[in-house]
């Protein structure tokens, strides 16, 4: 068997935003836009071996639907055989223009093969939150009680089955602002999602809130003892809130997918 056999692929981690309506797709559907966003720039991406191959693709922790974000990711396997046809700086805005409006590439690096699934290696999220149903003062008020608390016992369904967990370790940081919290939430071993949290803070005074806009501002790893994110911002990204042009359903006039050579 040739050396060229064993020549490991490329492991490529992408960063995007998911702003404006696209927050309505599902997880799952989001996967689908990318596998044909990836055929459709022609990059070279690597499959399974078998009789059902799919593409080598890992997304990070799934995104609620309708919940928004400034950081997902992707880590996709180049195929090695093509690899060195493959210009990964380039891949941004080589992928861009194959996506709806509202996902947009930030970022995209090399990762060493053996690289920690984003899965097993995030440990925590920020999350913008709006609650619906108190006012600046009643919000910061409630924030103050929950964070008092050396405990926050709730009862929730995993696999089929009532467990009773205590959420309060899982609440990083929480912060208001306005009728808005920010909040870290650990995501291991059980993390607390936003309508978890709004829930907690509804039980301070035995009412109902709501879920406004929810907005994933950050997942972060920690490594050696210090905190980061899966791939940083570069300083030439924007992750601003979507404008009305995002939230239409056309992309700007000169944005289109055009097939790129890969050698």
């Amino acid at each position: 068997m040739s050396p060229e056999t064993h020549r490991p692929n490329t492991k490529v981690r992408i960063r995007f935003s998911k702003l404006g309506k696209i927050r309505f797709t599902s997880h799952r559907d989001v996967a689908r836009i990318w596998e044909r966003a990836l055929r459709r720039a022609t990059v070279p991406v690597a499959y399974t071996e078998g009789f059902s191959p799919h593409p080598k693709l890992s997304f990070g922790l799934a995104l609620s639907t309708g919940h928004e974000s400034l950081g997902e990711y992707l880590d996709v396997d180049i195929a090695a055989a093509a690899a060195a046809s493959v210009d990964i700086q380039e891949l941004p805005a080589r992928l861009d223009p194959c996506l709806p409006i509202g996902l947009d590439v930030q970022a995209a690096a090399e990762i060493e093969p053996g690289t920690p699934s984003l899965q097993q290696a995030v440990t925590s999220c920020t999350w913008h939150i709006e609650v619906n149903g108190l006012g600046p003062a009643e919000l910061a008020d409630r924030v103050s009680r929950c964070l008092e608390r050396d405990s926050l016992v709730v009862t929730r369904e995993r696999k089929g089955h009532e467990v009773t967990d205590d959420l309060r370790p899982a609440i990083l940081t929480l912060t208001t602002e306005a009728t808005a919290v920010t909040a870290e939430l650990a995501t291991q071993p059980r993390g607390v999602r936003p309508i978890e949290l709004v829930a907690l803070l509804a039980t301070e005074a035995g009412d109902e809130l709501a879920e406004g806009r929810v907005r994933r501002l950050h997942q972060w790893l920690s490594i050696d003892g210090a905190r980061t994110e899966p791939l940083p911002l570069p300083s030439a990204a924007t992750s601003r809130p979507p404008t009305q042009r995002d939230l239409s359903d056309v992309r700007p006039t000169g944005a289109e997918c055009s097939a790129v050579p890969t050698g």
